[in-house]
């Protein structure tokens, strides 16, 4: 309790408290100003007073607790803004293909939150040219910045590339993706330059954190790197012995995404089911290795309004982590138009497709479905690749359908760009297909998916009907809670607004429910924080 002599007795409080709920409202969504909660001593309602919680209160009224003002920042776990040098637990996930451009990680990071550049299915030359700008930009007050590393199953040696490259220019911050099992490209990056402190613990220069979906990958990710692969890596000299050995005592990753329910590869599943489980895998990790540090896990995935990231955090989540709605924003590598559909998807308008990368496999990524037909055709591709044996087999009339309205050019043209963009990036992948007509077929269909996804970005007006643009059902719910407010306008979408907006809201509505959760009665509008602009 805090004691005044007469002289620096506090002035009495000049407003009024809030009793009514309209006015109890108001008060929970005053973010900055400190909260006091006080009971009338002659009704014993109870009521808010906003304003500096140390003053005197007017006769009549006793104060029961004192709530600060909702504060972004205190959302999360303070050792995550530590170990990034952030000032908010929050993250712009690495949107595939570019769409997480250079220019969204360097506004995030003058924003106070951290940004991971999409590098997943870009040439190495555009990858370097990213890493040179963001390097370039943010190199005076040394502001944190990521690359996204993706699991390349078709191709292995590209994955080794981007970790060379990766590597070359000291990227410190890597989020790696979509991986289905530990490759020696993941391992490397983490390992390398793995010393002992002054003050005797391990220090990892490069921060892994990795984004997953199922317990067994957390697990693997959650575990010291496996030893045959580190002893293949000292082998071919991509490891110092001693880095290998320092390995063995700490986890792949210091970071884990738990990723529900999102755009692009996803399992569907909500995030209050699957992050407790696979916090729960992480944990038993943890105490069986006994870990100096605690692995720190984020939530990613269905992220689109203040309260599914104030249901995120209650969650437990160290940081969250947006990426459907990043892409409407601004600094998007979406195309204009990609970025007007978008702005009027609800929740329901999303679909499966079948992705381009794991084409033959069978998976699907999620994608709008709103304005486009890419879904419905892509799924015609799988129909009649499941069906068939070769594009030979195809019968006349369905392939000149194909020809006309997806490909607009005949299959052995597409076919010949297919085998040349192949022969150059990866030749083993024409040699099979010289092999087996079916994969051949699939590598002509992976042609229609995968310039689906350009057409999207560069905003090729006769193709928007192909547009692939993934999408989860976040966007939906980002529009409804936006509707009527400034960011409804998509020219005013920055990733920054959309952040702070979301941040500042997910605050107020915890606060809310701490006043709930206290036995102050919070009405309904206190949950529901509207858009404003924010400095």
């Amino acid at each position: 309790m805090t004691t005044h002599t007469l002289a620096e007795r506090p002035a009495e409080a000049a407003i009024p408290p809030a009793f009514t709920e309209e006015e109890v409202a108001g008060v929970i969504q005053r973010a900055h100003d400190p909260i006091s909660v006080v009971r009338d001593t002659a009704t014993g309602r109870i009521g808010l007073l906003a304003g500096d919680t140390d003053v005197r209160l007017p006769a009549g009224l006793e104060r029961l607790w004192n709530l600060p003002a909702a504060a972004p920042q205190r959302l999360g776990d303070q050792g995550f803004l530590r170990a990034h040098g952030v000032q908010y637990p929050y993250i712009a996930g690495e949107m595939a293909t570019g769409i997480a451009t250079a220019e969204m990680v360097i506004a995030m990071a003058r924003g106070g939150m951290l940004g991971f550049f999409g590098a997943g299915g870009l040439p190495l030359h555009a990858v370097e040219r990213g890493l040179d700008q963001m390097a370039t930009q943010l190199s005076g007050p040394r502001l944190p910045w990521g690359v996204n590393l993706i699991h390349n199953l078709q191709d292995p040696g590209a994955e080794d590339a981007v970790v060379d490259l990766l590597l070359r220019h000291q990227v410190h911050r890597v989020c790696a993706s979509a991986y289905l099992q530990l490759t020696p490209a993941v391992v490397r990056y983490a390992c390398k330059g793995l010393h002992m402190g002054a003050d005797g613990c391990i220090v990892q220069p490069n921060q892994l954190m990795a984004k997953l979906s199922r317990p067994e990958i957390a697990s693997r990710f959650a575990s010291p790197a496996p030893a045959g692969v580190l002893a293949s890596l000292v082998e071919r000299g991509q490891l110092t012995a001693r880095e290998a050995e320092l390995a063995a005592h700490i986890p792949l990753a210091a970071d884990i995404t738990v990723e529900a329910d999102s755009g692009g590869h996803t399992d569907n599943r909500p995030l209050v089911a699957q992050f407790p489980t696979i916090a729960h895998a992480v944990r038993e990790v943890q105490v069986r290795h006994g870990y100096a540090s605690a692995i720190r896990i984020g939530a990613a995935g269905g992220l689109g309004t203040p309260q599914s990231l104030a249901a995120a955090f209650s969650l437990g989540a160290a940081y969250v982590v947006t990426g459907s709605v990043n892409q409407a924003a601004l600094e998007s590598g979406l195309s204009p138009a990609g970025r007007a559909l978008l702005a009027q998807a609800s929740i329901e308008d999303v679909a499966m497709a079948p992705a381009a990368d794991m084409f033959e496999l069978g998976v699907k990524v999620q994608v709008l479905k709103r304005g486009t037909m890419f879904s419905v055709r892509g799924h015609r591709l799988w129909e009649v690749y499941r069906k068939y044996p070769s594009i030979d087999a195809i019968p006349v009339p369905e392939r000149e359908k194909l020809e006309s309205e997806l490909f607009r050019a005949p299959l052995d043209e597409i076919w010949r760009q297919t085998q040349a963009f192949f022969a150059e990036r990866n030749p083993a992948e024409v040699e099979r297909a010289s092999r087996d007509p079916k994969h051949l077929m699939a590598l002509v269909f992976r042609w229609y998916l995968g310039q689906a996804s350009r057409w999207a970005t560069q905003g090729v007006p006769d193709r928007v009907l192909d547009y692939q643009i993934w999408c989860g059902p976040a966007m939906g719910a980002f529009n409804a809670w936006t509707k009527g407010s400034f960011l409804a306008e998509p020219g005013r979408r920055t990733v920054v607004q959309i952040a702070r907006n979301l941040l500042l809201g997910a605050a107020v509505i915890t606060r809310a429910q701490q006043l709930r959760s206290l036995g102050v009665p919070v009405p309904a509008a206190a949950f529901d924080f509207r858009p404003r602009p924010l400095d």
